[in-house]
């Protein structure tokens, strides 16, 4: 039997990969900082693009979420207190998740939920869900044409 020692087996290191990593990161890292240090102007502010093209609210709905211990999520109106539509166990995903992301960010804050979120159709077509609270939203329109219609459904067709 053949006993091999490993302890004198050469580690070879290919070193083209590594300065290429080295690279890589070395790029990510330049760019970013040159966005943060103003180099490069910001693409993605919605509200400062919203502005400058002059879109304005075509619709909104306050709206109040309920998380309920048997798993269902229940989304209501907040100045009518009409139920909009309620999402069982293993649905509503997009909605649930994006709903307990803000009752994070307010949970962390230490902010209740007596302020409805706002749900706001611009006219050209695009839907914020926002938080007057935090400050936070999201750009309901970047999540894909379904998780869109998902929260446009929630609009009142008398808003619209």
């Amino acid at each position: 039997m053949i006993v091999r020692e490993y302890e004198e087996d050469e580690i070879h290191v290919h070193k083209v990969p590594l300065i290429l990593m080295g690279g890589l990161i070395a790029i990510t890292l330049a760019l970013t900082a040159s966005v943060s240090f103003g180099f490069f102007e910001r693409q993605a502010i919605p509200d400062l693009a919203r502005t400058e093209a002059g879109t304005t609210m075509a619709a909104t709905r306050s709206l109040q979420f309920y998380d309920e211990a048997d798993g269902t999520v229940r989304v209501e109106d907040a100045s009518t207190g009409e139920e909009i539509v309620s999402y069982g166990p293993g649905t509503g995903g997009f909605v649930r998740t994006t709903m307990r992301s803000f009752a994070h960010q307010r949970r962390i804050r230490g902010i209740g939920r007596e302020t409805p979120f706002e749900l706001i159709q611009w006219d050209n077509g695009s839907i914020t869900l926002r938080d007057p609270t935090t400050g936070k939203g999201a750009e309901l329109s970047a999540f894909g044409p379904g998780n869109h219609k998902t929260f446009a459904d929630m609009l009142e067709k008398e808003a619209r």
